[in-house]
Protein backbone atom coordinates (compact mmCIF):
# COMPACT_ATOMS: atom_id res chain seq x y z
CA UNK A 1 0.00 0.00 0.00
CA UNK A 2 1.31 3.48 -0.98
CA UNK A 3 1.74 5.23 2.36
CA UNK A 4 0.63 8.86 2.80
CA UNK A 5 2.96 11.18 4.68
CA UNK A 6 2.77 14.77 5.94
CA UNK A 7 4.44 17.78 4.33
CA UNK A 8 7.06 17.80 7.09
CA UNK A 9 7.93 14.15 6.50
CA UNK A 10 8.08 14.68 2.73
CA UNK A 11 10.33 17.73 3.15
CA UNK A 12 12.68 15.77 5.41
CA UNK A 13 12.90 12.85 2.98
CA UNK A 14 13.66 15.18 0.07
CA UNK A 15 15.99 17.41 2.06
CA UNK A 16 14.07 20.58 1.24
CA UNK A 17 11.93 23.03 3.22
CA UNK A 18 8.14 23.07 3.61
CA UNK A 19 8.21 26.37 1.70
CA UNK A 20 9.82 24.63 -1.26
CA UNK A 21 7.11 21.96 -1.29
CA UNK A 22 4.41 24.64 -1.25
CA UNK A 23 6.13 26.37 -4.16
CA UNK A 24 6.31 23.08 -6.07
CA UNK A 25 2.60 22.65 -5.48
CA UNK A 26 1.86 26.10 -6.96
CA UNK A 27 3.96 25.29 -10.02
CA UNK A 28 2.31 21.82 -10.34
CA UNK A 29 5.69 20.15 -9.90
CA UNK A 30 4.59 18.05 -6.93
CA UNK A 31 0.90 18.19 -6.07
CA UNK A 32 -0.19 16.55 -2.80
CA UNK A 33 -3.53 15.08 -1.89
CA UNK A 34 -5.75 16.81 0.68
CA UNK A 35 -7.34 15.34 3.77
CA UNK A 36 -10.86 16.16 4.93
CA UNK A 37 -9.25 18.82 7.14
CA UNK A 38 -7.42 20.26 4.08
CA UNK A 39 -4.02 19.00 5.23
CA UNK A 40 -1.39 18.12 2.60
CA UNK A 41 -0.51 14.46 2.24
CA UNK A 42 2.13 13.02 -0.09
CA UNK A 43 2.37 9.47 -1.36
CA UNK A 44 5.76 7.84 -0.84
CA UNK A 45 5.83 6.97 -4.53
CA UNK A 46 5.89 10.74 -5.25
CA UNK A 47 9.07 11.30 -3.25
CA UNK A 48 11.56 11.12 -6.09
CA UNK A 49 15.14 12.42 -5.54
CA UNK A 50 15.12 13.61 -9.16
CA UNK A 51 12.77 16.38 -8.03
CA UNK A 52 15.57 17.84 -5.92
CA UNK A 53 18.08 17.61 -8.79
CA UNK A 54 15.65 19.43 -11.05
CA UNK A 55 15.04 22.05 -8.40
CA UNK A 56 18.77 22.73 -8.10
CA UNK A 57 18.82 23.54 -11.80
CA UNK A 58 16.06 26.12 -11.25
CA UNK A 59 18.04 27.91 -8.53
CA UNK A 60 20.41 30.61 -9.65
CA UNK A 61 22.94 33.12 -8.45
CA UNK A 62 21.49 36.50 -7.53
CA UNK A 63 23.81 39.52 -7.53
CA UNK A 64 22.68 42.63 -5.65
CA UNK A 65 23.86 46.21 -6.18
CA UNK A 66 22.81 49.37 -4.36
CA UNK A 67 23.65 53.07 -4.04
CA UNK A 68 22.05 55.65 -1.78
CA UNK A 69 21.29 58.56 -4.11
CA UNK A 70 20.70 59.55 -7.73
CA UNK A 71 24.10 61.26 -7.73
CA UNK A 72 25.68 57.81 -7.45
CA UNK A 73 24.08 56.28 -10.52
CA UNK A 74 27.47 55.91 -12.20
CA UNK A 75 28.69 53.92 -9.21
CA UNK A 76 25.61 51.72 -9.43
CA UNK A 77 26.44 50.91 -13.05
CA UNK A 78 30.04 50.11 -12.06
CA UNK A 79 28.80 47.78 -9.33
CA UNK A 80 26.55 45.98 -11.78
CA UNK A 81 29.39 45.61 -14.30
CA UNK A 82 31.73 44.19 -11.66
CA UNK A 83 29.08 41.71 -10.50
CA UNK A 84 28.22 40.70 -14.05
CA UNK A 85 31.86 40.10 -15.01
CA UNK A 86 32.56 38.11 -11.84
CA UNK A 87 29.51 35.87 -12.14
CA UNK A 88 30.09 35.30 -15.85
CA UNK A 89 33.74 34.39 -15.19
CA UNK A 90 32.59 31.80 -12.64
CA UNK A 91 30.23 30.30 -15.21
CA UNK A 92 27.16 30.86 -13.03
CA UNK A 93 23.62 31.36 -14.27
CA UNK A 94 22.75 34.67 -12.66
CA UNK A 95 20.56 37.74 -12.50
CA UNK A 96 21.29 41.18 -11.10
CA UNK A 97 18.93 43.05 -8.80
CA UNK A 98 19.66 46.69 -8.05
CA UNK A 99 18.31 49.40 -5.75
CA UNK A 100 18.65 53.15 -5.51
CA UNK A 101 17.98 54.03 -1.89
CA UNK A 102 19.37 54.36 1.60
CA UNK A 103 20.98 51.43 3.37
CA UNK A 104 18.65 52.29 6.25
CA UNK A 105 15.57 51.61 4.14
CA UNK A 106 14.26 48.05 4.53
CA UNK A 107 11.38 48.54 2.09
CA UNK A 108 13.30 48.92 -1.17
CA UNK A 109 11.76 47.06 -4.08
CA UNK A 110 14.95 45.26 -5.05
CA UNK A 111 15.70 44.16 -1.49
CA UNK A 112 12.20 42.71 -1.14
CA UNK A 113 12.61 40.88 -4.44
CA UNK A 114 15.94 39.49 -3.27
CA UNK A 115 14.52 38.24 0.02
CA UNK A 116 11.56 36.63 -1.72
CA UNK A 117 13.91 34.66 -3.97
CA UNK A 118 15.96 33.50 -0.99
CA UNK A 119 12.92 32.50 1.06
CA UNK A 120 11.24 30.77 -1.90
CA UNK A 121 14.33 28.66 -2.58
CA UNK A 122 14.99 30.28 -5.96
CA UNK A 123 18.48 31.52 -5.09
CA UNK A 124 21.53 29.31 -4.71
CA UNK A 125 24.01 32.14 -4.17
CA UNK A 126 24.05 35.83 -3.21
CA UNK A 127 26.85 38.01 -4.57
CA UNK A 128 27.53 41.59 -3.44
CA UNK A 129 30.53 43.91 -3.90
CA UNK A 130 30.60 45.07 -0.26
CA UNK A 131 28.69 44.08 2.87
CA UNK A 132 27.14 47.54 3.27
CA UNK A 133 25.70 47.42 -0.24
CA UNK A 134 23.08 45.10 1.24
CA UNK A 135 22.06 47.07 4.35
CA UNK A 136 23.71 49.58 6.66
CA UNK A 137 22.46 47.61 9.68
CA UNK A 138 20.92 44.15 9.56
CA UNK A 139 23.06 42.52 6.88
CA UNK A 140 23.94 39.77 9.36
CA UNK A 141 20.26 38.87 9.65
CA UNK A 142 20.03 38.43 5.87
CA UNK A 143 23.20 36.32 5.95
CA UNK A 144 21.64 34.15 8.68
CA UNK A 145 18.57 33.61 6.48
CA UNK A 146 20.87 32.67 3.61
CA UNK A 147 22.62 30.12 5.82
CA UNK A 148 19.30 28.62 6.89
CA UNK A 149 18.20 28.39 3.25
CA UNK A 150 21.58 27.00 2.14
CA UNK A 151 22.33 30.06 0.03
CA UNK A 152 26.03 30.79 -0.40
CA UNK A 153 27.08 34.41 0.26
CA UNK A 154 29.94 35.87 -1.79
CA UNK A 155 31.32 39.31 -0.83
CA UNK A 156 33.84 40.45 -3.43
CA UNK A 157 35.50 43.12 -1.29
CA UNK A 158 35.85 42.66 2.46
CA UNK A 159 37.40 46.11 2.96
CA UNK A 160 35.66 49.45 3.29
CA UNK A 161 33.56 50.60 0.35
CA UNK A 162 34.93 53.58 -1.57
CA UNK A 163 31.58 55.34 -1.14
CA UNK A 164 31.29 54.52 2.57
CA UNK A 165 31.57 58.09 3.88
CA UNK A 166 29.16 59.53 1.33
CA UNK A 167 26.61 56.79 1.96
CA UNK A 168 26.95 57.15 5.71
CA UNK A 169 26.35 60.90 5.42
CA UNK A 170 23.20 60.22 3.38
CA UNK A 171 21.98 57.76 6.00
CA UNK A 172 22.64 60.27 8.80
CA UNK A 173 20.63 62.86 6.87
CA UNK A 174 17.75 60.41 6.63
CA UNK A 175 17.81 59.84 10.38
CA UNK A 176 17.94 63.60 11.02
CA UNK A 177 15.00 64.17 8.66
CA UNK A 178 12.88 61.63 10.54
CA UNK A 179 13.73 63.10 13.94
CA UNK A 180 13.24 66.64 12.66
CA UNK A 181 9.70 65.81 11.58
CA UNK A 182 8.94 64.40 15.02
CA UNK A 183 10.47 67.33 16.85
CA UNK A 184 8.75 69.91 14.70
CA UNK A 185 5.52 68.05 15.38
CA UNK A 186 6.15 68.37 19.10
CA UNK A 187 7.02 72.06 18.63
CA UNK A 188 10.41 71.72 20.28
CA UNK A 189 12.07 74.72 18.64
CA UNK A 190 15.35 74.32 20.50
CA UNK A 191 15.84 70.67 19.50
CA UNK A 192 14.70 71.29 15.94
CA UNK A 193 17.21 74.11 15.62
CA UNK A 194 19.95 71.82 16.90
CA UNK A 195 19.09 69.12 14.37
CA UNK A 196 19.00 71.69 11.58
CA UNK A 197 22.54 72.72 12.50
CA UNK A 198 23.71 69.11 12.43
CA UNK A 199 22.01 68.62 9.07
CA UNK A 200 23.82 71.61 7.61
CA UNK A 201 27.17 70.23 8.80
CA UNK A 202 26.49 66.82 7.25
CA UNK A 203 25.34 68.38 3.97
CA UNK A 204 28.51 70.48 3.85
CA UNK A 205 30.56 67.31 4.36
CA UNK A 206 28.82 65.66 1.40
CA UNK A 207 29.55 68.66 -0.84
CA UNK A 208 33.23 68.58 0.11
Amino acid sequence: MDKLISIGEAAELLGVSNTTLRRWERSKKLVPERTAGNQRRYRLSQINPALVRDAEVDRRTVAYARVSSHDQKDDLERQKQVLEMYCATQGWTFEIISDLGSGMNYHKKGLKQLLEKILDGKASRLVITHKDRLLRFGAELVFAICEAKQVEVVILNRGEDATFEEDLAQDVLEIITVFSARLYGSRSHKNAKLLQGIKEVVEAQIIE
